[in-house]
């Protein structure tokens, strides 16, 4: 992969229902990194989509009166229409019925088959039908019940192909230990490896039982396991996102794979030891984050307790919704979410610290100086404040550290307000001899506000967007203009000339009587 590419993905969403705010929340992560590496220059890849194939798609276009492809076709459309919603700027989207991906996958397997890493067996286990995956006992919780899922384990007994994982053990002991960052957390390298240092044993590759799924091309009778299919998506979709393309020699091994921690095992260790066997590059980092908790539950579909993306988007807007995501939620752990939550951070950080700050500070240029910024020096107090603050952020986006990032800008947003109080620009104005007082106070804050927003884009898009225009950047602004530059988020870079009026950017909305 060249040095200046940047690959990220998302996992791809299973489509035995709609999409949550939990597919939203990795989404607009994966979309923040993705806008960013654009920001420094880098030749950005983004992949998203939907996981089509396996037990559970079958069985819910079953209780739906329908078959699996109807029942995918018809949800694949409603996960593809979710990323534009949230603003996301992905380069595709892969559906694992498409059948380029189905003849790839073929390919990738066949090939671990030759190399020695299948033979046919017997599996007998509890299985999860909704996690479309066997157990280990140390993976069942009391009443015999699915850790995440809650619900009862079904016996079952099938042949199938197996993939040699247990022969790979050694090489994946090797990998953690001499790629430390290759998972992240901490927390969760340290869960991947125990899992693989407890033994690993040989694993389903092909079901037997089923029919929905990519065929094994050397058995008519099997099907492939949904997650072997599913977890070479990240590969084959480089073979056929742009016609006549095969982007692999760009993109591949990938930057990122953004996952929740439910299919850790699956990524951590399956998806790493398949690549092994098939003798391709692995991935450089996966992240894993946490769970968005309602009522102290992940949000779930099978468990009836999700939130609609949609109607916060109705209402608030997505830039709303991708920041409260990212702010309130530390990235990488566990969070609780809620409306009430949703509405604080809005009014109080959005609407009040940057939003007001945003307006009244171009008002206050459109009233003392007829909204020509004062080219004078910077007052010297607020360059250490913002001294390379943009590289700070590029530090911790790079390292999939999304909130941190984004509190080292609102340290700096809340400052900027500070800044205000203390030299309090309307009393300068009354006084004709502060002229020059007040020329260097309009032109620190604006620039503060640019650089600011510069950064935030990645975050706030829409927002970010409109007011860069207000302060002379073009109205079609995309990720890769000079204005948006990570370099150019250096306070004192580019420091606006002219400034136009904006309506507020979150206004503050009618709560109910």
């Amino acid at each position: 992969m060249a040095q200046n590419s940047f690959y990220v993905t998302t996992p791809i969403y299973y489509v035995n229902a709609a999409p949550h705010l939990g597919h939203a929340y990795t989404t607009i992560a994966a979309d923040v990194m993705a806008r960013h590496h654009r920001q420094k220059g880098d030749d950005v890849f983004f992949l998203t989509g939907t996981d089509e194939h396996g037990e559970p798609v079958a069985l819910a276009a079953e209780a739906a009166g329908v078959t699996p492809r109807e029942l995918a076709d018809k949800n694949a459309e409603r996960f593809k229409a979710l990323a534009p919603v949230l603003n996301a700027t992905n380069d595709f989207f892969i559906r694992t019925s498409d059948p380029e991906h189905v003849r790839a996958v073929q390919e990738v397997l066949t090939k671990v088959k030759d190399n020695g890493y299948v033979e046919l067996g017997v599996y007998e286990g509890w299985y999860c039908p909704r996690c479309a995956d066997f157990k280990s006992e140390q993976e069942i919780i009391e009443g015999n019940k699915c850790p995440i899922h809650l619900i009862e384990l079904d016996w079952e007994q099938e042949e199938n192909y197996f993939f040699k994982l247990s022969k790979l053990q050694g090489r994946l002991e090797e990998l953690y230990e001499n790629h430390p960052d290759f998972v992240a957390p901490q927390s969760r390298r340290n869960e991947a490896l125990s899992f693989i240092k407890s033994g690993l044993n040989d694993v389903s590759l092909t079901r037997g039982k089923l029919s929905w799924g990519v065929p094994v091309p050397w058995d008519e009778k099997h099907v492939f396991y949904v997650w072997f299919d599913a977890l070479l998506n990240y590969y084959t979709a480089l073979t056929y996102a742009r016609p006549g393309e095969d982007l692999r020699g760009e993109f591949w091994p990938a930057s990122y794979h953004l996952i929740a921690k439910d299919i850790l095992k699956f990524h951590c260790v399956f998806w790493p030891a398949l690549l092994m066997a098939a003798d391709l590059p692995l991935p450089r980092r996966v992240f894993v984050h946490g769970y968005l908790l309602l009522e102290g539950h992940k949000m779930s579909k099978s468990l009836g307790n999700v939130l609609d993306p949609f109607e916060v988007i109705d209402k608030y807007g997505s830039d709303a919704l991708r920041f409260y995501l990212l702010r309130d939620v530390s990235f990488g752990q566990d969070g609780s979410v809620s409306t009430a939550d949703f509405e604080k951070r809005y009014d109080s950080e959005l609407a009040n610290d940057f939003g007001n700050l945003a307006s009244r500070t171009i008002k206050m240029l459109i009233r003392y100086r007829d909204g020509a910024v004062p080219q004078v020096e910077l007052d010297p107090a607020m360059h250490a404040e913002f001294e390379e603050l943009n590289t700070k952020v590029s530090s911790l986006i790079g390292r999939a550290e999304l909130t941190p990032a984004l509190e080292e800008i609102w340290v700096r947003i809340r400052r900027l307000n500070a800044y205000v109080g203390d030299n309090e620009p309307w009393k300068l104005a009354k006084d004709p001899e502060r002229a020059a007082d007040l020329d260097r106070v309009l032109a620190t804050l604006i620039e503060g506000v640019r650089v600011v927003t510069v950064l935030l884009h990645p975050w706030i898009p829409d927002r970010a967007g409109r007011l860069l225009h207000a302060l002379g950047a073009p109205e079609d602004l995309h990720d890769t203009d000079p204005s948006l530059t990570i370099a150019g988020a250096q306070y004192g870079a580019r420091v606006p000339r002219q400034v136009a009026d904006i309506e507020p950017l979150f206004p503050k909305q009618q709560q109910p009587a």
